[in-house]
């Protein structure tokens, strides 16, 4: 039996969005009405019936309407579609319960049955004439509208203006979408959640290019920009740079229309992030700063003093301010109230305690400070041994045994020991960080390529990346740069311009 979520359109065959419960997909649905619009035509004899003449000459359009259908074998829905007018409304007009009087309908609907002008009850234009005052700039004259429309029209305005092809059960299910890749990431990675992303985005996509009210439309851009962003992470950590900048690009806009100032800054963080894997540590420190201008003391700073301000600069050598944006992060993790576990990589809500000691722990990495990496390491091997985080325990072992390696009295055997377990592990689903840190503790050992526990590190290695997703990986991972290419002058650090200050903050947002 077909699964759910194999069904496909039964026009083009294509799978379904899991999240469209029509028979057909969007684009079809569109095609199919275009074609019976344009297959839809009144015969010219029904415009020589006396009583439809009549009708018209009387401004009775229902009763009029009601005579074209039947001499023209149409359905009222067929009527609907050459018309514009709903089906409700030409059921009422037909019935005798409405009335059409406002003659800027009335004209247009005649253009369009094609009633000629000697029939028409008011000025109107057939094709031809229509094409030939285009082409003479001619604009044809309309009589003046009624002073007053009727209660109905007014009741009928609202109803269309307040009407949504989403409702609010809708929006639900779309929430709890995002949430549960939220959820599922860190166990299945980007590569196997990637399709269902897409599909989200673009059902709601579909979503917004209807009609909905005022709060259920932001509703709907609060979630576009949400999986907009959770593409653009996953791109980052499938190393697809271009796409991630696209699709973060693309949230950030969205956000902006709502007003978004916590996603925004969240999309910040993601753009720092994915400049840091490219090795562009300046313009992570750019995006980095400019996710902190917008509220410097909201906790959704923490991540990007710690995941994106303090990791770039620890990569360029400024350990000053470094140093600084760590310390910020940890007084802001003090100042709210954030989880004290590993919370997901990829989620929206603020970085939890774990997590900002993580990454400074990194940071120290590239600052060879091998004494505070494995500080930080002690103080989060507890809660990153209990999480179901793969990735955080391969990652926080890889930067432990990268610092083993630095220092006046390097451990070169433990280091290969922790390396050579990351890898037997598998490290969680392949993810560019995972994959460019092992690289990286291999270019740290190299020097000491005589000694069997590095030898061994390196055919681990080897076949670890053979398999094709983390081979790929590998390829893109930028190795980390030789410090003395990297490595700046404090004081040059300190004294760039819009350079936002990392010291400890006092202040709510």
């Amino acid at each position: 039996m077909a699964h759910e979520d194999d069904r496909r359109c039964t026009r083009c065959g294509n799978l379904l969005s899991r999240y469209n419960t029509d028979e057909r997909c969007a684009a079809c649905t569109r095609a199919a009405v275009k074609e019976v619009t344009a297959a839809l035509s009144v015969p010219n004899h029904v415009w020589q019936n006396p009583a439809v003449t009549a009708a018209l000459a009387d401004w009775d359009f229902g009763t009029a309407f009601r005579l074209i259908r039947q001499l023209a074998s149409l359905r009222q829905e067929d009527m609907s579609a050459i018309t514009g007018l709903s089906q409700s409304f030409l059921s009422m007009l037909e019935s005798g319960t409405r009335r059409l009087v406002n003659i800027d309908k009335i004209i247009p609907v005649l253009e369009r049955l094609g009633v000629s002008r000697p029939v028409a009850p008011c000025p109107v234009q057939d094709s031809a004439s229509q094409h030939q005052m285009q082409a003479s700039g001619i604009q044809s004259t309309l009589l003046p509208t009624p002073e007053w429309e009727s209660p109905l029209d007014i009741a009928k305005r609202l109803n269309a203006t307040t009407s949504s092809n989403t409702d609010p059960a809708t929006v639900a299910v779309l929430e709890q979408g995002v949430a549960d890749l939220v959820a599922r990431y860190e166990a299945e990675g980007p590569h196997r959640l990637a399709p269902e992303a897409v599909d989200l985005r673009k059902f709601i996509q579909d979503r917004l290019e209807g009609r909905q009210p005022p709060r259920q439309r932001e509703a709907l851009f609060r979630l576009a920009a949400q999986a907009s962003g959770l593409l653009g992470y996953m791109a980052v950590n499938a190393g697809r740079e271009a796409v991630a900048e696209a699709y973060c690009k693309e949230a950030g806009e969205l956000a902006k229309e709502i007003a978004g100032r916590e996603l925004i800054m969240w999309i910040q963080g993601t753009r720092s992030l994915n400049a840091y894997y490219a090795g562009h540590y300046d313009q992570a420190v750019q995006w980095a700063e400019a996710g902190l201008q917008i509220a410097p003391h909201h906790p959704q700073a923490i991540r990007l003093q710690s995941n994106g301000l303090a990791r770039a600069l620890g990569k360029l050598g400024d350990r000053p301010g470094a140093e600084r944006a760590i310390a910020a992060a940890e007084e802001l993790s003090s100042q709210h109230l954030v989880p004290v576990g590993l919370t997901s990589c990829i989620s929206f809500e603020p970085y939890g305690m774990a997590r900002t000691l993580a990454n400074a722990a990194t940071v120290h990495v590239a600052l060879a400070n091998a004494p505070r990496v494995l500080a930080y390491a002690d103080q989060i091997d507890e809660l990153v041994e209990q999480s179901d985080s793969a990735w955080s325990q391969a990652l926080v072992r890889l930067d432990v045994a990268t610092a083993l390696l630095a220092g006046p009295r390097p451990d070169v055997e433990h280091a290969m020991v922790l390396g050579r377990q990351v890898l037997e592990a598998g490290g969680g689903p392949p993810i560019r960080s995972v994959v460019q840190r092992a690289s990286e503790l291999y270019a740290g050992a190299s020097r000491w390529q005589e000694l069997p526990a590095v030898r061994e590190y390196d055919d681990a290695l080897r076949s670890w990346q053979s398999a094709p997703q983390t081979r790929d990986l590998a390829k893109s991972a930028k190795m980390t740069r030789p410090m003395e290419q990297t490595r700046r002058a404090a004081d040059a650090a300190h004294s760039r311009p819009g350079r936002i200050s990392s010291h400890s903050t006092t202040q709510h947002n």
